[in-house]
């Protein structure tokens, strides 16, 4: 699904050429649940902006699903991440006006989806969650997990090949986060492709693959094993 051969990402910081990836070589099969973790200033985040079409490698390759995306433009790798990718962020960035239905419907109306449809697909995504009885509620009458809970409502409403999540327990209390865990390995039970950044060990080994990153390389790539 994910192949990247010697991704590398240089940034320049005043006079200074800064090297956030040193050759990044990633394949990830459909269904797998990978951590990635990292220090600050490691490339783990770097790694997910590209391989999440947010951002492009100064050098190297990558290919989604066959699809070399390493030079495509700007609208292209707009129409991947309305239709191929969902996030999940730290910070839920959802409409303080809004329901949590309209929120989970924006990513379908970007798409061009009748109204009709979008309502069904972002009920029956909010359903996913566990949210259906929250659909009409603003975020500021939700609890924080009931936040992340729309989030990842909306990452799903247009079915993405790959589910990115950055940090997404940061912002929660230890038993929300766990509740909020239960979800993506659920999600993952049903064959959703799962890519999560985090510094905490206890959510890493929440997933099946961990992969530790320092100074923009891979220096660990470990599977485990855990009971569906």
């Amino acid at each position: 699904m994910i192949e990247t051969q010697n991704l590398t990402k240089e940034y320049e910081v005043g006079s200074q050429k800064v090297k956030a990836l040193n050759g990044i070589n990633l394949s990830v099969d459909k269904g797998e649940f990978i951590s990635i973790m990292g220090p600050s200033g490691s490339g783990k985040t770097t790694l997910m902006n590209i391989i999440g079409c947010l951002d492009t490698p100064t050098n190297g390759t990558y290919h989604l699903n066959g699809r070399s995306v390493s030079d495509l433009t700007e609208d292209e790798l707009a129409n991947i991440r309305n239709e191929e990718i969902g996030f999940v962020f730290q910070s839920f960035h959802l409409l303080a006006r809004n329901s949590a239905i309209d929120n989970v419907m924006l990513p379908l109306k970007y798409a061009g989806a009748s109204k009709n449809e979008a309502i069904k697909r972002s009920n029956e995504a909010l359903e996913q969650v566990g949210l259906s009885d929250r659909s009409k509620h603003t975020p500021a009458e939700l609890s924080g997990g009931q936040q992340q809970r729309v989030a990842i409502a909306r990452a799903l409403v247009n079915n993405p090949s790959i589910l990115f999540a950055d940090e997404p327990t940061g912002n929660l209390d230890s038993k929300t986060g766990t509740d909020v865990m239960n979800i993506f390995k659920e999600l993952n039970n049903n064959g959703q492709t799962i890519i999560l950044i985090t510094h905490e060990d206890t959510i890493a080994k929440e997933s099946n693959r961990i992969i530790t990153i320092m100074d923009g390389l891979i220096k660990s790539d470990i599977k485990e094993q855990h009971e569906k």
